[in-house]
């Protein structure tokens, strides 16, 4: 029975490790993207603002 409970733990553990990894991963694609609209929205934003004041 330890064996099979040590197994366990340890495929469990691996699961969760991997589950973290994909985590992070899926955050930084988050934030990448936040980061890519929102430049793209100030640079839209700026276009205007400079074309309203010429």
């Amino acid at each position: 029975m330890t064996d099979t409970g040590g197994a366990n733990k340890a495929r469990n553990r691996e699961i969760a490790r991997n589950e973290e990894a994909k985590q992070v991963i899926g955050s930084a694609r988050v934030s990448i993207w936040a980061v890519a609209v929102a430049v793209i929205v100030g640079g839209i934003l700026f276009t205007f603002g400079w074309l309203a004041l010429r």
